[in-house]
């Protein structure tokens, strides 16, 4: 029997376990340890650029308001913060009967994704810090442990290294923290061809004067194996960016990208594989596993953020090597606009290179509207070449997200988008819902 899911559940979820008025008004983070100079003065911290790198960064994302303090601990040699996430979201669909015949779908609801994660400081060693964390995850339906390891800031370098767990640096949507995203999901091409994890080193870089950043990292599969994000050997990602617009006092930013990636599957075995967007949702396109020693990846990236307006576009090319199919070639991307509409904008963190979540001007438990993002979005897959045959997947998706605080948001999506596959063209409507929680 179909399950039905009414959005309404969501809003009422949200406000019960939301903070009310009457137990306050939201504290004030306190302000972050003071970093040492890097080689090059970064540009001064404001609403718009954000200059900070710590352990755990690219994973969950400190709230700039503070629900409480029972979960933070301050001390002469160690600092503590434990942090949180929760998603629960509910999808239903409408099929023409080319798509039933493809996928027969039936609404449904789930928990996406549930983390607590730990961040460590060190008073007297300000270059270091530690995160770590467990999420379960909701696609494959079991705990794991996330970015894990130590950030050592490292000026004679212009930036960081990170060793452990962590992102491998492909890509800017794929960099950024899953809750802070500006849709429900990332594009069905970077759920396909990158993974969620790994493990090795990673120097992310930044000359300021200069508007440069890099991310380069090398990861093995030595820990990790056996775990279901971890279908590479081996890989190495290098991501280089140009920031020649970043004006904090107009809020005005334009950032430049590309991503290259080198990787060797695990046992010369490559799939790829992704749902259309909707993770209650079957894997639409599929390649099946097929021989690949390796594979060759570029990825190009660029994003322009006039104060409450966001145009961005992401294409990435996947070359896998693999003689009996006739080294096929994939590819695909996503094209996006968000509007703010109750007037934010949506910082970028200058030593990552990737945007951080929205902060309200005045939330929801303060007495305001909290902030309302309106977003338009059109993504495009092909895992069809030479002998593969994974299929073709377009989707277009408005939606709106209501940020009604630093640690509540709701999201509603529509979506309409059509798999070619099976010989068939399915259109199949979207209708989900998300309710946001964080810690």
């Amino acid at each position: 029997m179909d399950t039905h899911f009414h959005p309404g559940l969501l809003l009422a979820a949200a406000l019960w376990l939301a903070p009310g008025a009457a137990r306050g008004q939201e504290q004030a983070a306190p302000p972050a340890p003071a970093a040492e100079p890097a080689t090059e003065p970064a540009p001064a911290e404001g609403t718009s650029l954000d200059s900070t790198l710590e352990a755990g960064e690219s994973e969950f994302q400190e709230p700039k308001r503070r629900l409480v303090k029972f979960n933070e601990y301050e001390g002469p040699y160690i600092g503590i913060r434990v942090g949180g996430g929760f998603l629960f979201e509910g999808a239903a669909y409408s099929q023409d009967a080319a798509s039933r015949g493809q996928f027969p779908l039936a609404a449904d609801t789930k928990v996406r994704d549930a983390r607590v994660m730990l961040k460590v400081r060190f008073p007297k060693l300000k270059r270091l810090t530690f995160s770590t964390g467990i999420m379960y995850d909701g696609v494959t339906d079991e705990w794991l442990f996330r970015e894990t390891g130590f950030m050592i800031a490292v000026p004679e370098l212009w930036g960081h290294l990170f060793i452990g767990r962590t992102k491998e640096g492909f890509s800017l949507n794929k960099v950024m923290v899953g809750y802070a995203g500006w849709t429900m999901e990332r594009a069905t091409i970077s759920d396909a061809t990158i993974p969620i994890l790994a493990d090795g080193i990673k120097w992310l870089g930044y000359l300021p004067k200069r508007g440069f950043l890099w991310n380069l990292g090398v990861y093995t599969d030595l820990v990790s194996k056996g775990q279901s994000f971890s279908t590479y050997q081996n890989q190495a990602v290098a991501r280089l960016m140009w920031l020649p617009i970043a004006s904090e006092k107009k809020g005005t930013l334009l950032h430049l990208g590309v991503s290259l990636r080198y990787g060797k599957p695990l046992d010369n075995t490559l799939r790829l594989r992704s749902r259309p967007e909707a993770n209650p949702a079957p894997y639409f396109v599929d390649t099946e596993n097929f021989t690949s020693p390796n594979t060759r990846m570029v990825g190009v990236e660029a994003y322009y953020r006039p104060g409450r307006w966001l145009f961005g576009t992401e294409y990435f090319v996947q070359k896998a090597s693999s003689h009996p199919n006739g080294n096929p070639l994939f590819h695909g991307g996503d094209v996006v606009v968000s509007w703010l509409v109750t007037g934010e904008t949506r910082s970028y963190n200058t030593r990552g290179g990737f945007f951080n979540a929205v902060s309200p001007n005045k939330t929801v438990f303060e007495g305001g509207p909290g902030a309302w993002e309106a977003v338009a979005r059109f993504s495009y897959i092909d895992l069809d070449d030479q002998g593969i045959h994974g299929g073709k997947f377009w989707r277009v998706t408005p939606m709106l997200n209501w940020h009604m605080s630093d640690n509540v948001r709701l999201e509603f999506a529509y979506g309409y988008g059509i798999l070619d596959r099976f010989s068939a063209k399915g259109e199949t409507l979207f209708f989900q819902s998300r309710l946001q929680l964080s810690l």
